[in-house]
Formats: structure tokens, sequence, C-alpha cells
């Protein structure tokens, strides 16, 4: 038979926490429970058992790291930005310090932590890829477990997978650079607030402060999770105490990530590159808006959480928006540095599902509910047979926006020890510096100071003149360069660059691989024979 909805109850508050109670049905009721039991804080349909917690924790988890491990090694290859976390993880203490004096400040604890790893145990790309993977899957059991106990454990375990499932917290699991920890850090962040919102402890609090100025430390741009976690406790109409508790834990936050600031602040020309969206980013980011807006007003009278719209909501839509809106001053929006409002997402679309299901299963006799049932079950057929070959393509060495190894395989192809060899711009010197040994006998024409020996990321070149003159020393340079329809630097050192190729010399071959291409170039009339590959 039909179940009544429940009758939304506000009891009273109880040392600052929130006490939004629903009268019970009988399907909100475990067998076996004392007549008259009521439905816990939070709106939750009934109080998971630690079997419940444990199970939403573990699956989403074990999902999330099943994925993560599966093709980890990309086949052998790495792309720039994990090249960069490379050979600096692999630099000594002293020289991470200095170069953080002069850029990548931002990346600071995250480099040292990987030192740390490395030292530990050098097991190249698995050890550059690993702490990402295992960042994943700790987030995608803490998005189970905050979906458990806003809704029950359904609902924790369908917002657990698909958190795991979504495309880009697939990719970034897989990615040697900090936003997966960053992600780990909020989704625990996000955990302890919503226990804060209904059972405060000053333990509780401290624990949320040093997750997110950990996030935070991790990259500066975790701290806008704090303005989306602001909005839930304003919109929770949260007692004095826990408003006060929250206010109190963000400016600890602040106060602790101003040294950070002001470290990278003269950095800022290193996100000089950023255009801000794409036409395809721009479908992407308001399509996620429009879902996540209808998850969070989906009515299933008894089964919707009063604090999932609240808490989940904000941090799906915040972050972003807050970096879309910067590009009024400059354009910051990557979406790699707001990767953990896919927490947000995944609790409106998980428990969605879950209300969902419910609603079907409520739906009268079984014949009633076939078309129904069977409806769902096509539904996540097409959903995961959609989401196959962006599955498959993650995990492949062009999901990315360059291939470091196969430019040194180009490279090494083409040349022949006493060449040449040119970077233009000079930031894709970073593609060397993680296979030195592919470049063994080439002349770095325009590097003046190493990049360790120089406290930065991609050396100290020579003034415009000095490029000039050892370029005409040589027959045949080996230039690396980004892919056509790039913008090209107008700095007197790239300008010079390209201005001795095209009056001196000629083309001979030009390659494009994943993001750069290898031209070798020669003096004279004839071209040098190049190895096959």
């Amino acid at each position: 038979m039909d179940v009544p909805p429940p009758v939304p109850v506000v009891a009273a508050s109880r040392g600052g926490a929130i006490e939004l109670r629903e009268q019970a049905t009988a399907e909100d009721i475990p067998t076996g429970a004392p007549a008259g039991m009521s439905a816990p804080v939070g709106g939750q349909p009934a109080p998971a058992d630690r079997s419940g917690r444990v199970h939403s924790f573990l699956a989403p988890a074990a999902l999330a790291l099943v994925l993560g491990l599966w093709g980890i090694t990309r086949q052998g290859t790495m792309w720039r930005d994990e090249s960069v976390t490379y050979q600096v993880a692999h630099r000594s203490l002293p020289e991470i310090w200095a170069l953080l004096q002069n850029a990548d400040a931002v990346h600071g604890l995250y480099y040292v932590l990987m030192h740390g790893l490395f030292a530990l145990w050098d097991g190249g790309l698995v050890t550059l890829r690993l702490p990402s993977v295992l960042a994943v899957a700790v987030a995608a059991g803490l998005v189970g477990l905050t979906g458990c106990r806003l809704a029950g454990r359904r609902a924790g375990l369908s917002s657990g997978a698909v958190f795991a499932l979504t495309p880009e917290v697939q990719m970034y699991a897989q990615e040697g650079r900090s936003y997966a920890l960053v992600c780990a850090l909020v989704a625990l962040g996000t955990y302890l607030l919503l226990r804060c919102l209904t059972e405060p402890s000053r333990r509780l609090w401290i624990l949320y402060w040093l997750s997110l100025l950990a996030a935070s430390w991790l990259h500066e741009f975790a701290v806008l999770a704090l303005p989306a976690h602001g909005i839930t406790v304003l919109a929770s109409r949260a007692d004095r105490p826990v408003r006060r508790a929250w206010a109190v834990a963000a400016a600890a936050v602040a106060a602790g990530l101003v040294p950070l600031v002001l470290l990278s602040a003269g950095q800022s020309g290193q996100v000089s590159w950023i255009s801000g969206p794409k036409p395809r980013e721009w479908l992407e980011i308001t399509g996620v808006a429009l879902v996540a807006a209808l998850c969070a007003r989906y009515p299933v009278p008894g089964r919707r959480p009063v604090l999932v719209p609240r808490l989940a909501l904000p941090l799906t839509v915040l972050p972003t928006a807050v970096l879309l809106l910067s590009a009024l001053h400059e354009p910051l929006y990557v979406d790699r540095y707001v990767l953990f409002t896919d927490i947000g997402f995944a609790l409106l679309v998980g428990t969605s599902i879950s209300a969902l299901v419910t609603a079907v299963s409520h739906r009268g006799p079984l014949r009633a509910r076939l078309p129904r049932t069977a409806a769902l079950a096509a539904t996540a057929l097409a959903v995961v047979l959609a989401l196959t070959p962006v599955t498959l393509q993650m995990r492949n060495p062009d999901s990315r926006k360059d291939d470091v190894t196969a430019v040194a395989e180009e490279v090494r192809r083409v040349s022949a020890p006493g060449d040449g060899v040119v970077f233009a711009p000079s930031r894709r010197r970073e593609w060397r510096l993680s296979y030195p040994e592919e470049y063994d006998g080439l002349v770095d024409l325009a590097l003046r100071t190493a990049p360790q020996a120089s406290a930065s990321l991609q050396g100290v070149e020579f003034p415009a003149t000095e490029i000039r003159t050892r370029m005409l020393s040589m027959d045949r340079i080996v230039v690396l360069s980004d892919p056509p329809g790039q913008p090209e630097d107008t700095v007197p050192q790239e300008a010079v660059k390209r201005d001795v190729l095209r009056s001196h010399f000629h083309e001979c071959s030009r390659t494009r691989v994943k993001g750069a291409q290898v031209t070798l170039y020669a003096r004279g009339r004839s071209c040098p024979p190049v190895r096959a590959g």
C-alpha cells in the first residue's frame, strides 16, 4: 500500500545543533525498532547503522581505487605539469625552498610532500600518481559517508559512485598534481561541517579548520569552499553558537593562508596564460549548473533530505562562479582549480537517484512498478555505456594537453650528437627536464643557467644577442615549439629565435606530437638523413 509522506517538524535546538525532524513513516523505521521511533536530526529518513556507514564509505572508495589503479602509468607517459612535479620533487629541500621564492609557491607544500614520498620510494610514474589515486578513493568514500548521513545508505552509495565515475574526477585521480589531495581534504571538511551542524563540538570544529587550512595550503583556491560552506551555515538557520564557531574557523583558515598569499602574490604572472573558458567549457559549466539546480529541487516527499541542497548546491556552484567573475579583473578559471565542486554535484545527483529509486519501489504492486524500474535500468545502462569511451580515453596519452614522453622520443629520432636544441618558447624546456637522457649530446643554445642553479622552473636564458650568435654557430638545430595557432611570445629572446631560423636556416622535417611539434632545421641546401622511428 502507499505510504503517506512524512510531515516536517522543526524541533528545538540543543547546544546550537540543527534539529530538522520528520515524522517517521513505516518505511523509515528499521525492522524491530521500538514503536514511536522518529527520524533523526538533519532530515534523514532513518539513522544509518555502523554497517551502513562503513559500506557507504568503503564501496565508493573501492570503486574509485580500482578505477584509479587501472592504467595508472598511462602507457608510460606524462604531460608537462606532471613533468614539473617529477623534476621539482627530485630536487633537494633547499633547492625547492629557493624555487618557491621565485615560482610555484602555490604548489610548495605539494612539492615537499612528493619529495618525501620519492625519497621513500622512487617508483617513477606510479609514485608520481599514487597519492592522487588514494586521495580520490578517500574523497569518494567521504562523499558516500556524507550522503549516508544525509539520506541513508542508498543515497550514500549512489553519491559516492557518482563521484567516482565522474570523468573529471577520474582524470585527476591519475595526475601527479595536488588537485586530488585538495579534493579529498575539502570532502573531509564538508563531512565535518555536516557533523558540526548536527552535533557540534570543539574537536570537530578544530578538525574542520585543519582540513580546510591544509587544502588551501595545497592550493590557494581551495579557500573558495569556505564561502560555500558559509552559505550552508546561514541557509540552515543554525543557532548563533554554530554560526560563531564557523566564523572563527573560517577566519583561522584565512589567517593561516596569509603567508602563502603574500609569497605567491608576486608570482601572478605564472597564470597569465589563462584565457577563460572555451565554448565547450561554457556548455559544460552551464549543464552542470542546470543539473545541480534540478536535483536540488527534485520533489520526493519524505525522502528529500533538508540539508542536501543547502550543503551541496553552494559547493557545486559558488567556487566556479567566483573564478568566472574574476575575469572582470583577470581570467583565473581552470576546471582543475575547483575540482572539489564535484563533491557537491555528486551529492545532489546521488541523493536524487536514491530518491527516485525509492519513489519507484513504493509505486504500488510489482506489476505497476515494472515499467518505471525498466526505465531506470535502461537509463543507468545508457549512462554507463556513454561513460565507457570517456573512461577509456582518460587512460590514453592523448587525454592530456601534451605528451612529454613522445616529444623526447621524437627528439631522439631526428637529432644527432652535437646538434643544437632550442625551446620556443623557453617555458617548453620543461619537456626536457624529466627525460634528460634523450637529449644527451645536444647543446641547449639559449640556456645560460640551469633550472636548479637558477632556482627556477625552466632556467635563465642568454640575452637575445648571445642567442643569435650561438644559433648561427650551428649547422643543425632541433626546435621544440607549441602547435600552430598558439600566440607567440614577444620578448626579445623569443623574437630572435624566430628571426634567425627564418633568415639563416631551412626546415628539413616537422613532426606533430600531442600538444607540441618537433622541427629540424639545417643550414645549406641538403637536409641530413633522419633515423627511422
